[in-house]
């Protein structure tokens, strides 16, 4: 895959996401609850720490130190998309990682804070909220797994062939 289209993958990640970051601001006041379904809420709420809320306790110092690890990620994963150009779904899953990486980046540098939205729930356990990066960070993990055992089934089948 050409580096252009993983970038441009990565952007419209990036827009999306920050687009329902903002419409979610502007919608709704810190906490608040909108019912979409049985199992789904809009809810706004604010992560200073990691996923699952790791180190949002802390007193401020993970906002660079989470800064700086998704920085040095994005850096890294431009190479690999460069480097692995030739392997398209695993550039795939990288560009949506990589948009979502950069979606929280924004947030955790201009805000202090991800903002996160989307609410499931089964009876009164919640899911941690999360937001679109996340979505797209975990859909394109997901890719690079399954990828992974793609490659595992193309090796026994060359060594099988071999012999």
């Amino acid at each position: 895959m050409k580096l252009y289209i993983s970038l441009s993958i990565a952007l419209i990640v990036l827009v999306l996401d920050l687009a329902s970051k903002n419409w979610v601001e502007s919608a709704l006041e810190f906490g608040q609850r909108i019912p979409l379904t049985g199992f789904f809420n809009l809810v706004l709420t604010y992560n200073p720490g990691a996923a699952f809320s790791f180190l949002s306790e802390e007193s401020g110092w993970q906002r660079w130190f989470l800064s700086g690890v998704a920085g040095s990620a994005a850096l890294l994963i431009v190479f690999l998309l460069n480097k692995y150009k030739h392997e398209k779904l695993f550039c795939m899953s990288l560009s949506l990682i990589l948009g979502g990486a950069l979606g929280n980046l924004y947030d955790r540098v201009t805000l202090g804070h991800v903002v996160d939205f989307l609410d499931f729930y089964i009876g009164t356990y919640h899911w941690p909220a999360f937001n679109i990066a996340d979505s797209a960070i975990f859909i394109g993990a997901a890719l690079m797994i399954y990828e992974s055992f793609q490659h595992k089934e193309d090796s026994k089948n060359s060594k099988a062939k071999v012999k």
